[in-house]
C-alpha cells in the first residue's frame, strides 16, 4: 500500500492530469471504478445477488448507475435510489445513468421498497463539505438501520475526506473501495469506524502523475523506520545507548513514571534515572532495580541529575500542584532534549510556550485543547490543522494521539495507521513516553524516534488484542512485544 495520503484537492489534481495525459475522458476512470467494484462484490459475497444503489447526483453516483448496468448484465437483481436532483447530471454520469437505463435497472425513489442482501452507497465523494441534509440525510439513515451489507463508493457519504469528521450524519460502511490515493480523512478521526476495511483501487492513474502530486502527509512505515537503529558492536556498552532521565510522579501517581522507566529499559536505553517524590524511591527500586531512583523536593535537587541526561522526559505522574510546577521550571531551562507529556502540557499550557531546541510534546486531544486555549471537540473536528499549530506554537515535534495519532515535525504530517480501543487503558501514555524517549537517546531524530516509538506501541497492541482481545490490555502488556518488534530483522 502506498504511504502517500491526499487531500480531495489533490485527488483531482491527479485525477485532471491522469486524463490529460491518457487522452481518455474521466467516463474510462468510471469504468475502470465500476468494474473494480463489480469484481470485490463478487470476491466479498459470492453468495448474494440481489445489489439496491444508492445514487447520488454527482460523479459518485455515476460510479453507482454504472456498476449496477455491470451487475445486471451479470445476472444480478439490481435497483438504483436517486438521490437529490439528477436532471443536471455531470457529462460522465449522465453516460452511466444511461448505460443503467439501456440495462433496464429499476430507477427508484427514497421510499420506494426493494429487498436486496447488498447495499452500495454511491450518494457522495470527496467533494463534501458541509452537513449532510434533506433526502441525503435521509438516505444515510435507511442505509445505517438495514441489516445488509454495506459497500461505499471511494468515500462514506457524510465523511469528510480532509478531516475525518462526520459532517451531520455518515454512512458506516463494511467495506469501503477507494480511487486512485489514499484520502487523508479516512485514516483518522471518525474514518476508519465509518470506513469499515479500506481497500485502494489505483484505476489507471500512472505511478509518476501520483509521484509527482504533494500529498498531505505519509502513513509511518515501521519496518522502514526499524532499520535507521543500526547494529550494535561487540564493544557497545550503556553509555553509548543514552541516559533517560525521568521527572514525575507526585503522591499516588509513582506508578507512572515507573512505567515510562520500563518502557525505556526494554527499548534499549543505557541508564535510566527516575527523579520522584522521596516517599516512592524504596518501591520503585524494589519493582525495578535496574533504574537509579531520587527523591527530589527542589529546583535544586535537579541539578546533577539533568546535567548526565541525553533525554529528560517530565510529566508522567508529575501533577499539577507546586511540586511540580516549579520542577518543570528548571526543566524548561536546559539545554536538552525535552520529552514533554501528561501534566507536564497541562502546566505547559498556563505559561508562555518556551524555546527549547529540541523538544518533543504528546499531548491527547483534551491536553492538546488546552495547548491551543480551545475546545477538545475543536482539535477532533480538523486534528491536522490543530497538530500543525502546536507545531508552529512550539516549534516542537508533536504527536497528536488519538484515532489515526499524527505527528506534525520539520518534514511534514505523518499518521500512523495502527492501534486499537484495547489502549484506551492507564499508563499506556507513561509507556509511550519511556519508548520514545529511548530511541531518542540511542540517536534516533525526534521525529523518527516518536515515528517509531508510536508504531512499537501501537503495533504491540495490535497483536496482543488479536491474540487476547482488546478488554483488560495492560500497558506493561506491551512491553515484551516491543522489545519483540524492536529486534525483528528488517529485510531489504
Amino acid at each position: 500500500m502506498s504511504n502517500q495520503l491526499f487531500s480531495s484537492e489533490q485527488i483531482r489534481a491527479i485525477e485532471q492530469q491522469a486524463i490529460a495525459e491518457l487522452a481518455q475522458g474521466d467516463f474510462v476512470l468510471m469504468q475502470q471504478a465500476a468494474s473494480a467494484l463489480l469484481a470485490l462484490l463478487k470476491q466479498r459475497w459470492p453468495s448474494r445477488k440481489s445489489l439496491l444503489v444508492y445514487a447520488g447526483n454527482g460523479n459518485n453516483g455515476g460510479d453507482g448507475y454504472l456498476l449496477a448496468a455491470y451487475a445486471k448484465a451479470e445476472g444480478y437483481r439490481v435497483a438504483i435510489k436517486c438521490i437529490g436532483d439528477h436532471s443536471k447530471l455531470p457529462q460522465a454520469a449522465l453516460l452511466a445513468q444511461q448505460a443503467a437505463e439501456q440495462a433496464q435497472v429499476p430507477l427508484l425513489t427514497l421510499n420506494e421498497p426493494f429487498k436486496a442482501d447488498v447495499l452500495v452507497d454511491a450518494l457522495v465523494g470527496i467533494g463534501l463539505h458541509r452537513p449532510m441534509a434533506g433526502d441525503y440525510a435521509s438516505a444515510i439513515e435507511q442505509i445505517n438501520q438495514s441489516s445488509c451489507p454495506v459497500l461505499a463508493v471511494d468515500v462514506p457519504s457524510g465523511l469528510c475526506a480532509n478531516t475525518g469528521q462526520v459532517l451531520g450524519a455518515a454512512v458506516k460502511a463494511g467495506v469501503t473501495l477507494s480511487f486512485i490515493g489514499h484520502k487523508i480523512g479516512l485514516f483518522t478521526a471518525d474514518g476508519p469506524d465509518q470506513c469499515g476495511e479500506l481497500l485502494l483501487e489505483p484505476l489507471s492513474v500512472p505511478q509518476h502523475v501520483l509521484a509527482a502530486q504533494d500529498c498531505s502527509a505519509n502513513l509511518i512505515a515501521g519496518s522502514q523506520l526499524l532499520r535507521q537503529l543500526k547494529p550494535r558492536r561487540h564493544d557497545f556498552h550503556k553509555g553509548q545507548a543514552g541516559h533517560v532521565v525521568i521527572l514525575g510522579g507526585d503522591y499516588g501517581m509513582a506508578g507512572a513514571p515507573l512505567l515510562s522507566a520500563e518502557a525505556a529499559l526494554r527499548c534499549g536505553a543505557g541508564l535510566v534515572t527516575v527523579l520522584t517524590r522521596k516517599e516512592h524511591v524504596t518501591a520503585l527500586l524494589a519493582r525495578r532495580p535496574e533504574c537509579m531512583v531520587h527523591g527530589v523536593e527542589a529546583q535544586q535537587d535537579l541539578h546533577p541529575f539533568l546535567q548526565k541526561a541525553s533525554v529528560i522526559v517530565a510529566g508522567p505522574g508529575l501533577g499539577q500542584q507546586f511540586w511540580g510546577q516549579q520542577l518543570l521550571q528548571q526543566i524548561l531551562t536546559q539545554n536538552k532534549p525535552v520529552l514533554l507529556d501528561a501534566d507536564a502540557l497541562n502546566l505547559l499550557a498556563q505559561q508562555t510556550a518556551p524555546r527549547l531546541h529540541q523538544l518533543i510534546l504528546t499531548p491527547h486531544p483534551g491536553e492538546a485543547a488546552r495547548l491551543l486555549q480551545c475546545s477538545s471537540n475543536e482539535v477532533q473536528q480538523n486534528r491536522f490543522k490543530a497538530v500543525q499549530a502546536l507545531h508552529q506554537q512550539y516549534q516542537a515535534t508533536v504527536l497528536l494521539k488519538g484515532n489515526g495519532s499524527l505527528i506534525a515535525g520539520v518534514k511534514g504530517l505523518q499518521l500512523l495507521n495502527a492501534g486499537n480501543p484495547g489502549m484506551a487503558s492507564a499508563g499506556m501514555g507513561d509507556l509511550l513516553s519511556g519508548i520514545i524517549a529511548a530511541l531518542w537517546a540511542q540517536g534516533l531524530s525526534a521525529e523518527t524516534a516518536t515515528a517509531l516509538g508510536s508504531w512499537l506501541h501501537a503495533t504491540a497492541a495490535d497483536h496482543l488484542a488479536a491474540r487476547f482481545g482488546q478488554r483488560g490490555l495492560l500497558a506493561l502488556d506491551l512491553l515484551t512485544e516491543v522489545r519483540t518488534l524492536l529486534n525483528q530483522p528488517c529485510s531489504g
